[in-house]
């Protein structure tokens, strides 16, 4: 009895996972929507919010980003592949206790910044010293890290203030701005992590089959194409000035003026009420009036 409990339970286990599909995990757009990997799910629903590590060489080809991980948030589904955000990151244990010896001062100030669209990031920063220092040394090191931080948030877009912190570019700007109050061995932003992402980033349609994408694809070309009529419809100076002429009443003088007016086509000048014709620089009333007969005259 028990060998056949457990075969129907293996049973159970390899119908999930045949059930399941499996799904690519995309990089977000400032890491070149690169593939990264693949996750299994019975539903896509099921994806939603999953968090994927990352090493960052892997995101940029660099082998001594290897002890960067990288915090993709799953945040849509477009078919058969997993859009992410990016949601944090850390960096590997050993690799943090190689910088810390022994006779050395650490500092691991955490900081809370918002930057230019409004996101919301904790940012952790590890600072060692070459010699142990006293605490009012580092509080104005705290201090200072903090001034830089925020003012770089403020000034960047999520994606300009990511690349600083993982490519290393931040930890070398407050190493070198710290320099005026204790020079520092070595800077690390070593974690971050999001917080909160404003409104308006934030994603409409989660999970879109392949027929909707197909569909929204086809949508847009639509759009494309009624852009590029509307393009080539688009007459020249000369060409409507020709038109105006045509009128009853017209000259090139008051197809000049009906042009520097803001009229492009007759569609426009037919809208136009008499009034709205008159305010054009150089019509005057009889002129409007008679334009505006001529027009619906026409019809």
């Amino acid at each position: 009895m028990a060998r056949r409990k457990s075969r129907r339970a293996s049973r159970r286990v390899k119908d999930k996972w045949k059930s399941k599909s499996w799904y690519n995990i995309v990089a977000p757009d400032m890491f070149n929507g690169a593939k990264v990997g693949e996750t299994p799910a019975a539903e896509p629903e099921l994806l939603l919010g999953r968090i994927s590590n990352v090493s960052l060489q892997d995101l940029a080809g660099d082998f001594s980003k290897v002890h960067v991980k990288v915090k993709l948030k799953i945040n849509a589904i477009r078919g058969g592949e997993c859009k992410t955000q990016f949601y944090g990151h850390d960096m590997t244990s050993d690799f943090v206790r190689r910088l810390t010896r022994r006779r050395r001062s650490k500092i691991e100030p955490t900081f809370d910044v918002k930057t230019k669209e409004g996101y919301h990031i904790r940012v952790k920063v590890l600072s060692v010293t070459n010699k142990r220092i006293n605490s009012s040394i580092k509080k104005s090191l705290r201090d200072k890290q903090r001034e830089i931080i925020h003012e770089t948030a403020s000034k960047s877009t999520l994606s300009q203030f990511v690349q600083k912190i993982l490519f290393g570019s931040l930890a070398s700007y407050i190493k070198k701005e710290c320099k005026t109050i204790y020079p520092l061995r070595t800077v690390e932003i070593c974690k971050s992590k999001i917080l909160s992402i404003p409104e308006s980033e934030q994603v409409e349609d989660l999970i879109l089959s392949e027929e909707e994408i197909e569909e929204e694809t086809v949508e847009e070309e639509k759009v494309e194409e009624e852009k590029e009529i509307e393009t080539d419809k688009r007459l020249s100076k000369p060409e409507i000035l020709e038109i105006f002429q045509e009128i009853e009443g017209v000259g090139p003088t008051m197809a000049e003026k009906l042009y520097d007016g803001g009229f492009r086509d007759l569609k426009q000048l037919k809208q136009a009420s008499e009034e709205e014709l008159k305010e054009v620089e150089g019509v005057g009333p009889a002129f409007s009036k008679r334009i505006h007969k001529a027009l619906h005259e026409e019809d």
